[in-house]
């Protein structure tokens, strides 16, 4: 599979005003707003998935694990084509199918539901693993979670268990925003790294130092990128 080809009539630039579409109460606006550019370079230079395929068995996979700040992620998605712009200033009404988490049975180019944190990792261990089992070689699966879902077990579990699986079709970003609870000696990377994976930090708004980062090889092993923000806001 090539990559899809970027015909969208929209740029980065308009994000703001897609964005802006999407009124409301529960909006979760940092932790929506820390993803966009990271989510923005994805889906406009990385990710090998377009609407018209987006059920192909040889597509990228995108989890969205930071699920609760979702309008980044659909106002890119409107941006892409994947999803009608017209949606968007419904969005968190009782008959819209963008509610406050992304539902993948509602939300076309969805992967997986999402918002309860400590998920996305797991399960994108679970497809990086049925993937290869089905000999589907080319397809990668990305997932996004934030600093201070790495709080939850469950995703020490996975990281753990994707570097010695030598699974080097996942990849992980971490949006850091200084969340998380607990300190970790060495940062974010060196976490990932003590466990077999390929690590890069980079800063999170930075389009090119984002784009080196999500296409650095790995080989043999899953990567991670850990994109630094600035701080959430109280």
């Amino acid at each position: 599979m090539t990559d899809a080809t970027r015909t969208s009539t929209y740029t980065h630039t308009d994000l703001p005003g897609l964005m802006g579409l999407m009124t409301g109460d529960e909006k979760h606006g940092p932790a929506a707003t820390s993803t966009l550019d990271v989510v923005w370079v994805l889906y406009d230079r990385v990710l090998r998935v377009s609407p018209e395929g987006r059920d192909a068995p040889g597509r990228d996979r995108f989890l969205l694990s930071k699920g609760h700040g979702p309008m980044a992620y659909y106002a890119v998605l409107a941006a892409k084509g994947f999803v009608p712009v017209e949606w968007l200033p419904g969005f968190g009404s009782y008959d819209s199918p963008l509610g406050h988490h992304p539902d993948r049975t509602l939300v076309p180019g969805a992967e997986i539901g999402s918002g309860s944190l400590g998920h996305g990792l797991p399960i994108a261990v679970g497809t990086a693993l049925g993937l290869r089992a089905q000999g589907l070689d080319e397809p990668r699966v990305w997932t996004l979670v934030g600093d201070a879902e790495l709080d939850e077990g469950s995703n020490h579990e996975a990281i753990a268990f994707a570097g010695p699986a030598g699974l080097d079709r996942l990849h992980t970003v971490v949006v850091d925003n200084s969340s998380a609870r607990y300190a970790r000696p060495g940062g974010i990377a060196a976490r990932f790294e003590a466990a077999g994976w390929s690590a890069l930090t980079v800063d999170g708004r930075d389009h090119e130092a984002l784009y080196t980062a999500f296409t650095a090889p790995h080989p043999g092993r899953p990567h991670v990128v850990v994109a630094r923000v600035e701080p959430k806001s109280a």
